[in-house]
């Protein structure tokens, strides 16, 4: 793609959909524009579903009349679901289209808490989208149709089951960056005191013999452990029964790394995994995409994945994030990062926490719309892949 063309490339977001337990289903797709266009053209480009598998991609359609079918023909109907404004649904010509979607194996999603099953029958909708923050639909709405209910903007966890009740069963929304931290964790806070622990051995480079020693008091950090080295993304033919074992094939770097991801891996009395996880593992792994992406050397890599895992501490651990700082040794450009958002870091930290970051913003990092979609490409695909390893 030649440099012009990359200028023009869209600036696309994406937001993660998770079901009850917490785990992601789908991403919606975001442009800043009205035009449809440019969505399409994004998801059919860099292999993006690829990146994305085993999730659904939701393409929210403002003009459905504007679909290019040469785009269409690039993406991959059974894992597409086009979210379609619950006013159109009278418009004959799109009914038709929606036959032909549907036929080819694309799904419709309703949008509106006006929608029902008369006028999802009309576009062969099988499942009504809402947003939370306004007008919700009764249950007569949505109980005739097969799902799943889509609820976005949640901003509160503690609205899902007021939500569930309605019928929905995948939700979006900030809502895991709101949650109140539950009183009763003590086991919790000492197995995080732990992997703080082990985090400042490595960082002394301690020998094995020293880092088994938490491990060892620590069963679910152990378990999180052996799971991890066990699991298909490493691809070790024999199991690892040992933690000096697990800690020589990891190496030091991918171990640091994995720990300061296992300060969010806590699964909740009711077996849901950490909202924050995947969360912490996207900001994390484009922190370091787009470090890499500007020429930064490993180390710097290592400081830019460490301030995304870090920059959702203080939602953890309900503690405001200059008291976490203090207890822990970090490089000066990582606290100013983490408590200014200042220098590089900052910088890079201030577009990854966007939904989808202001054009100047990326302007000033030096940062183009491809770069940026293609970094967080990857980081998806590796927040999927942690979620379900750890």
């Amino acid at each position: 793609m030649s440099a012009s063309e990359s200028n023009l490339f869209p600036l696309v977001g994406l937001q993660a959909v998770a079901n009850a337990h917490n785990e992601w289903v789908a991403v919606t797709l975001h442009v800043p524009q009205a035009s449809t266009a440019p969505l399409l053209a994004a998801l059919a480009a860099a292999d993006a579903y690829a990146f994305l598998a085993p999730l659904d991609c939701i393409i929210p359609l403002a003009d459905p009349h504007g679909v290019d079918e040469a785009v269409l023909a690039q993406l991959a109907p059974q894992r597409t679901i086009f979210r379609l404004p619950a006013h159109l649904a009278g418009d004959k010509a799109l009914q038709k289209k929606c036959r032909q979607w549907r036929d080819a194996g694309y799904r419709i999603l309703l949008d509106g808490a006006e929608a029902g099953p008369v006028a999802a029958a009309q576009v062969d909708a099988r499942a009504l989208s809402f947003d939370a923050a306004g007008a919700r639909p009764a249950l007569h709405q949505l109980l005739p149709l097969p799902g799943p209910h889509l609820a976005y903007n949640v901003a509160d966890a503690g609205h899902i089951p007021q939500l569930q009740e309605l019928g929905v069963s995948w939700f979006a929304g900030d809502y895991a960056l709101h949650q109140a931290r539950q009183q009763s964790e003590p086991e919790d806070a000492t197995s995080r005191r732990r992997v703080l622990a082990l985090l400042g051995l490595l960082a002394r480079d301690a020998d094995a013999h020293e880092l088994e020693v938490p491990l060892k008091q620590d069963p679910s950090l152990s378990y999180h452990l052996l799971k991890l080295v066990n699991s298909a993304a490493f691809g070790f033919t024999a199991p690892i029964a040992s933690f000096s074992q697990a800690i020589t094939l990891l190496g030091r770097r991918q171990l640091q790394r994995w720990l300061q991801l296992l300060l969010y891996a806590r699964q909740q009395d009711d077996g849901k995994i950490h909202a924050l996880l995947p969360l912490a593992a996207v900001r994390a792994a484009q922190m370091e995409a787009l470090c890499q992406l500007r020429g930064g050397d490993r180390d710097a890599q290592d400081l830019a994945f460490m301030t995304g895992v870090f920059s959702l501490l203080d939602v953890l651990l309900g503690m405001p994030m200059a008291d976490i700082i203090a207890t822990l040794n970090l490089a000066p450009e990582v606290s100013a990062a983490l408590l200014e958002r200042n220098g590089e870091l900052g910088t890079l930290l201030a577009l990854v926490e966007s939904a989808t970051p202001p054009p100047e913003g990326l302007r000033r990092a030096g940062i183009d719309g491809e770069t940026y979609w293609r970094s967080l490409l990857q980081a998806y695909q590796w927040a999927i892949q942690v979620s379900r390893n750890l």
